[in-house]
This record gives C-alpha cells, structure tokens and sequence, in this order.
C-alpha cells in the first residue's frame, strides 16, 4: 500500500488513466440524473474528477515528489465527498463518454478513498455495516422476517443445481417483487433450492457501492460456501445490483472462480419459455412500458431478455421510454444515494413516472426492488399517477 497521502491507491490502472483522460467537454452532463434535478455543477461528473485528479497532482505530482506534498483543505475534501455521495452511481455519465470512461466502477472506488480517509459514508450509510454484521442485511430486520412475509407455500428442495436469491431489498422491501419469482420458478417446475432465512445474508452490494470494504470477503465467502454445500450449478437473483456484484465482484472477494455461475432470473424464464417449460395462455390486454434498471442494462448488459418476458404475455403492448436499454435514466435509488439525498431520489423517480403516464401506459414495469421501493415513494403526492408493478410479479399474475 501507498503512503496514506496517495489518492490513488484504491483505484486500478485503467481507472487512474480514465482520470487523466478525461477532457472535461462536459457531454455527460446531458444524461446524469442527478444534473437534472439539481442544476448543480459543483458535483457534476467532470467536476469531481477535475478535482480529483487535484488531490492526485497535489499528492503526488511532479512538485510533491520533488518537495514533499502539500496539505488539502479538509473542506474540499468534505465537499468532495458529498459530491460523490451524491451521485447514484447510476453510469449513464459514462455510456457516451467520449473517451470511454467505465463511470459505473470509478465513482465507487473513489467512494472507498473517502471510507479510507475517514470522510465517507454519509448518514444512515455508515450504519450499514453493523446491520448487517448483526442481522445479515442493511435494514437491521430480524432474519425470521426474511422470507415468512411473502413466500408461498412451494415446494423448495434440500439441493438442487439451481438455487433462487431473494436479496435483502426485495425480501424486506419489494416483497411483491421476490413472491414473483418463486412463482415463475414454481411454475417452470424445474427443481430449485433456497437458503436458509439466517443463512441467506446481503451480498455485500450495498457495503461495496458506500465504499466500505472490509466485511465483504467474509459475506462473500459464506454465501459462495452455502451454496455450495447445496450442490448448485446455477444461482438465479432479480435484483440487479445482486446479480451485477455477483457477477463483477464476488470472484476476486471470494478468492478464486465462483464453482457456479450466476444469472438474471428473466434470462431463466426466457430460457424456459425458448424450451417451451412454460406458456401464457391468459390474455392481458394493456399497454405497459419497461423501465431498464442501471445496473442490469449499463452494468451487465442484460436488455433483451425481460423485453422477451412481457412480449410472451398474449395482448401485451410494450412501450418504450424515449431513454431506454443502455441509456436508460436512472430511477433515482440507485448508489445507496436514496438513503440521504431523498429529495433528488423523489424528484428523480418522478421524471419516470412523468414519462409513462405521458405515454398513456397502463402499468409501469419496474425490475429492480430499489426501484420499486422508491418509485413507489415518489408516486406519493404526484399529480401523475400509474400502477407501478414487477416484470415477476405481472408475468405470475398472467401464468394464474
């Protein structure tokens, strides 16, 4: 490890070269969220990274090897942080970066130099880490309240070479969302196993994308361990910020290849209804528009797949927003953000209920429990309004 004066000793070579190759034209002001509904542009994406790369040139440029470096106001350092934390992390700032800056994954290692320099998290975020070691997820439930709420009575077996994660936020917080997917799962009828309500415990996302590293060898290592001992090929999730740290960051956590792989539950159902394991015969006649979550579309590359899902459904006409796949907007939850910049979070998630209504959609379909919880929120008060429901949730509902 670096001095404790180097910014750059969490960051990887590519992301210190993004840094540096950033020529501050400003072109992703135009897609970040959180510039739409602030207008702020001291915590815009090429502010923070010109200021950044001033912590760096500060630190460790020509004139701090020659003569030693130089203190740094603790508040711009502040400020720094706030910006940062500010941000959902959403990566719509770097899907037309014209020099192919990978935002996604900077933004959250730039939150773990703050963690490291005692200045990050903000808020409730800083409380995450002894929830979860106390109770297994971030929102300090009790474990018996994990699954008894919104599982049905369905068969789940001892072992299986699939097994279904239900995640922290859609377990406590989109139950409707996870109730979904154990009916598809029953429905498709191929044998699925599930931890324990004390076995399964967080991912380790929410530690990861606040910068707060130290837990999430252990996490990751028990689970990857649980399921194994179950005997599993193959580890379905919904929530995309499960499944994008699964499959981006739980291998170098847990210390090797995963002996599974992991995939998006509409990858599995499309898969099924491909192999002809389920069909649709009810009709449904309404107009519904998809909304891509962040960190499925932008952080994995799934797109296609959920599209598959609704269009299997007779009389469904899908709509799409005017930002959509890749570009999609973020629905404001995103990046842990929510948790103490609520108001951009609202005022952001507003903008897509805005659209759809505006669209003349019938439902808004969500795929993300960060999304449902917030978006649901944001309905709150709105002078639109539109029947949000899950992509899991409303294909279950067209199976009965």
């Amino acid at each position: 490890m670096k001095n404790r004066n180097s910014f750059t000793s969490c960051l990887s070579p590519r992301q210190i070269m993004e840094l540096d190759a950033c020529t501050q034209c400003g072109e992703c002001l135009r897609n970040c969220p959180v510039q739409e509904v602030t207008g702020n542009p001291s915590i815009s994406p090429p502010e923070k990274i010109r200021i950044f790369r001033e912590f760096i040139r500060a630190t460790e440029g020509v004139k701090a090897r020659l003569f030693g470096a130089g203190d740094i106001d603790r508040t711009l350092l502040e400020d720094f942080t706030k910006a940062v934390y500010e941000c959902t992390t959403c990566g719509a700032c770097g899907q037309d970066c014209s020099v192919g800056i990978f935002t996604q994954r900077l933004w959250p290692m730039l939150r773990n130099e703050m963690v490291r320099r005692g200045l990050g998290p903000l808020g409730a975020q800083a409380n995450m880490p002894e929830a979860v070691r106390n109770t297994g997820n971030p929102y300090s439930r009790a474990a018996a309240e994990r699954f008894a709420p919104w599982r049905p009575d369905i068969r789940i077996a001892a072992r299986s070479d699939i097994a279904y994660y239900a995640g922290c936020t859609g377990a406590y917080e989109a139950q409707p969302m996870a109730r979904g997917d154990v009916l598809v799962l029953d429905a498709i009828g191929e044998p699925f196993t599930m931890l324990s309500a004390e076995e399964e415990v967080c991912c380790g996302f929410p530690l990861f994308i606040t910068g707060q590293h130290d837990m999430l060898g252990d996490l990751v290592r028990r689970l990857v361990c649980a399921y194994q001992g179950k005997g599993i090929k193959t580890l379905l999730c919904s929530c995309p910020c499960c499944v994008n740290f699964m499959t981006r960051d739980w291998r170098p956590f847990y210390g090797g290849p995963l002996p599974f792989r992991v995939r998006h539950i509409t990858q599995f159902v499309a898969d099924a209804l491909g192999r002809g394991r389920i069909a649709v015969k009810k009709e449904l006649k309404e107009r519904v528009i998809y909304h891509d979550p962040c960190y499925l579309s932008r952080g994995v590359g799934i797109i296609e797949e959920p599209r598959i899902v609704l269009r299997s459904i007779p009389g469904i006409e899908l709509l799409e927003f005017s930002r959509h796949g890749m570009n999609s907007r973020c629905c404001g939850a995103g990046g842990a953000a929510r948790k103490v910049f609520h108001e951009n979070a609202v005022a952001i998630g507003r903008l897509t209920i805005d659209e759809a209504v505006d669209k003349k959609a019938d439902k808004l379909i969500l795929g993300c429990p960060a999304c449902y919880a917030k978006v649901n929120e944001a309905m709150q008060g709105n002078e639109k309004q539109i029947r949000i429901v899950d992509i899991m949730e409303l294909f279950a509902a067209a199976l009965r």
